[in-house]
């Protein structure tokens, strides 16, 4: 893989603690856990494994901020700050399920510049290297060349944490099932993100995620020559949590089952009056 210094550092960080993150999930029953929220649960692997993190790429960059989804941290306007998810998936690891991954993404001047995500069970390290390409292990990987919604699989995430929105989801997920080949609903967005980036998916929407769950994934999508927006078309994504990504025709067809054109026409209508 060609990649910068910064991410080099961060794959090898990623793998160095995989082994012990790996060994905690198979004795899971033995963690401490707690509820920071409706369906939120941390558990002693994911602080843990966040503190090793933080400790070796501040080894290597002490002059890097750093935002955290268990130390927390805010994302500067200026310089370099590692955004940083232990265990994208914690659900799905603390129930034995083996779905879930390291995620680190670089930031620079407030800019995703990088990203990894490691699925230490399948030993499968997806990279994005701004204007280096995406990799898969050590393999240039490419957005899927589905056309249509008929031939494609997609994935998303349950608003398990915004009940409020359940509703509206439903009624958009009933639109897209109808249409598509198939949805999937694994349980962690920066994989399912980095599976659309190596066209295993061909299109991945959700809303309300924390920037942490998708820093890396975007710059993955990206480089393999993705295209991601928020709900509305617009770059808003790393501020609402709302995202779709996908191939830049898979990407229009889910927006508009989203957010439908006629409602575009109308706002634009509003802006102009």
């Amino acid at each position: 893989m060609n990649l910068s210094p910064q991410m080099h550092i961060a794959v090898r960080t990623a793998r160095s603690v995989a082994k012990r993150l790996t060994d905690r999930f198979e004795n899971r029953h033995e963690l401490a856990t707690r509820k920071k929220g409706l369906n939120d649960l941390v558990s002693d692997a994911d602080t843990e494994t966040e503190a090793e993190i933080i400790k070796q790429l501040k080894g290597a960059y002490p002059g890097y901020k750093v935002m955290a989804e268990e130390s927390g941290g805010s994302l500067p306007r200026e310089g370099f700050c590692w955004i940083i998810d232990p265990i994208d998936g914690t659900t799905n690891f603390l129930h034995g399920i083996p779905h879930f991954c390291i995620s680190i993404a670089l930031a620079e001047n407030g800019k995703i510049v990088g990203g990894l995500v490691f699925d230490p069970m399948r030993n499968e390290m997806f990279v994005g290297d701004a204007g280096r390409g995406a990799y898969l292990n050590d393999y240039r990987i490419r957005i899927g060349k589905s056309q249509s919604l008929a031939e494609s699989v997609v994935a998303t995430g349950f608003p398990t944490k915004q009940m409020d929105f359940a509703d509206t989801y439903i009624a958009t997920f009933g639109s897209i099932l109808k249409e598509c080949r198939g949805i999937r609903r694994q349980g962690s967005a920066a994989l399912d993100l980095a599976y659309v980036a190596s066209g295993r998916y061909d299109g991945f929407w959700e809303s309300g995620l924390s920037r942490w769950d998708i820093a890396a994934g975007i710059i993955i999508v990206s480089e393999a020559g993705g295209y991601i927006s928020d709900f509305k078309g617009g770059k808003g994504y790393l501020n609402s949590g709302d995202i779709i990504a996908a191939s830049p025709k898979i990407h229009t067809l889910l927006l508009d089952k989203i957010y439908p054109q006629d409602k575009r026409k109308d706002k634009i209508k509003l802006k102009q009056k």
